[in-house]
């Protein structure tokens, strides 16, 4: 059989290094930590880099599915994607591997009163990088009610609402539960969002959030002050978006630290 041409591998004349060059978008089962149950599967979208040195013409693509592919079993853990990210710099010759994983992930949340139980969906993310030096990013996104401080105050009755994404970044030194941090985010809010309410669980958090009224300033306050505290993190981002109910724009606050 003759040999087939390899074009990837020829010199490129144009001597210029591409920072990040890959796969994206593929969707693959996987299996991620669970607090409660040891695991859980799901589904994630995930995207895989190298970097390409000037010389190469181009990377070999269906290597990154090929390494994917060794690790479906495997739960994706930090030691796990390490080992992921080692294997794409050896397999393609790179001097820098970028690994990026986003799925939704669930938890059994029983509501305030009625305690009636369903499953809440959370969008999770994990962002990693191997080169002259190791990243690891956890990141989650919860949905909250947030009540406005200044409608509340201005209005003779009631107040305006909205439901808001709050979004938190953090690299650690030791492992951090997802559980966590959606308890961190849920916590800092006027009030959390449930899959299942009855009429005596409406009535609850309709109440509660009013009671506990929150810019999106005062939520990443809140959780900035927390997280600080926390000697285990050692980078964080978080960042509110608050779909307003009676403006046709978002409000938004971000803080890093």
């Amino acid at each position: 059989m003759d040999a087939v041409a390899d074009i990837q591998s020829e010199y490129d004349h144009r001597q210029i290094e591409i920072s990040k060059v890959g796969v994206k978008d593929i969707r693959y089962p996987i299996i991620v930590k669970d607090k409660k149950k040891g695991f859980q599967h799901t589904v994630a979208s995930i995207n895989m880099y190298v970097n390409l040195p000037h010389h190469f013409k181009g990377t070999h693509m269906s290597r990154f599915i090929e390494i994917l592919n060794e690790f479906r079993q495997e739960q994706l853990s930090l030691q796990e994607v390490q080992s992921i990210l080692t294997r794409m710099k050896a397999r393609l010759n790179a001097k820098a591997a970028h690994f990026e994983i986003e799925f939704p992930y669930f938890i059994e949340k029983a509501a305030p009163v009625s305690k009636a139980v369903a499953l809440m969906e959370y969008s999770c993310k994990f962002v990693a990088e191997k080169s002259n030096k190791d990243v690891f990013i956890v990141s989650v996104t919860a949905p909250v009610t947030t009540v406005c401080p200044c409608s509340k105050e201005i209005s003779d009755e009631g107040a305006h609402n909205q439901r808001s994404l709050v979004t938190v970044a953090v690299q650690f030194k030791k492992f951090v539960w997802i559980e966590d941090l959606i308890e961190l985010i849920e916590a800092a809010a006027s009030c959390e969002v449930y899959s299942l309410l009855k009429r005596p669980d409406e009535k609850y958090v309709t109440e509660k959030a009013y009671q506990n009224p929150m810019f999106v300033e005062d939520i990443v306050r809140e959780i900035y002050k927390t997280l600080s505290a926390d000697d285990n993190i050692i980078w964080f981002t978080v960042e509110s978006e608050n779909f307003e109910s009676i403006h046709n724009h978002s409000a938004y606050a971000f803080i890093e630290k």
